[in-house]
């Protein structure tokens, strides 16, 4: 048992409250145990000028942290007149998980940018915030009310680890402050990956373990599309 008390393949405590914003075209409130997202999608009726006269669609992320959402107080970005690697790549990813699931030629000429603040971090915070963004994408297109749906696949986003030699998931901050290995999965309800980030932080993995990595993202994500796929369809 960890010190959570989890099992190795058992997920934090997960809560998803959709329409948390009165001025946004879909958003949420998502909390995997202390971790909490503020996740908010904006429909622009125009492309970038990358784009323009294609026809085709694109969705763009914005991440942030909140000062107070860890200790110490982490400085606004803003301040600093620029914003982190770590940001820069989070975004990224946020929006690829976004359009792969997503037929951007259906959407037309439109851009749809999700917002994912972060008003408390306990880790896995970028997980968080691609479950949180794929509610929040899924409300707003059904608000377009399109005449073929272009969220095509609902994506889901799991943390795993290797912990004292255990392969663990959904870290929390004190697991992942002191993890051998950090990884990230994002896959769509299908079972296909968009996306594996795995690091040997403080030490190595063998095959074995990352496919027993891969299969406890599949079970947690399974629970998480399960509470998605609940919201969307009310």
């Amino acid at each position: 048992m960890r010190n959570s008390g989890r099992a190795n393949n058992e997920l934090r405590k997960i809560e998803i409250i959709p329409n948390y914003l009165e001025d946004s075209e879909g958003s949420c409130l998502i909390s995997f145990g202390k971790t909490k997202v503020l996740c908010a999608a904006t429909v622009e009726n125009k492309t970038p000028f990358f784009l323009k006269g294609t026809g085709q669609g694109w969705i763009s992320a914005e991440y942030s942290l909140l000062p107070c959402s860890t200790q110490p107080r982490t400085e606004r970005e803003a301040i600093k007149g620029k914003q982190t690697g770590r940001t820069h790549e989070i975004q990224r990813l946020i929006g690829r998980s976004l359009r792969a699931s997503t037929d951007l030629t259906i959407l037309g000429e439109r851009q749809i940018k999700i917002d994912c603040d972060v008003i408390q971090a306990d880790g896995g915070t970028r997980t968080a915030s691609v479950c949180g963004a794929c509610v929040a994408l899924g409300l707003a297109v059904k608000k377009l009310k399109l005449r073929h749906n272009p969220f095509q696949h609902l994506v889901a986003a799991v943390s795993c680890g290797k912990v004292n030699g255990e392969i663990v998931t959904d870290l929390d901050y004190s697991e992942d402050s002191q993890a051998e290995v950090d990884a990230n999965f994002v896959m769509i309800d299908t079972g296909d990956l968009v996306e594996v980030q795995a690091t040997g932080e403080n030490g190595v993995f063998d095959v074995d373990q990352l496919a027993k990595m891969i299969s406890y993202a599949r079970e947690g994500a399974g629970r998480i599309f399960q509470m998605q796929k609940n919201i969307l369809l009310r």
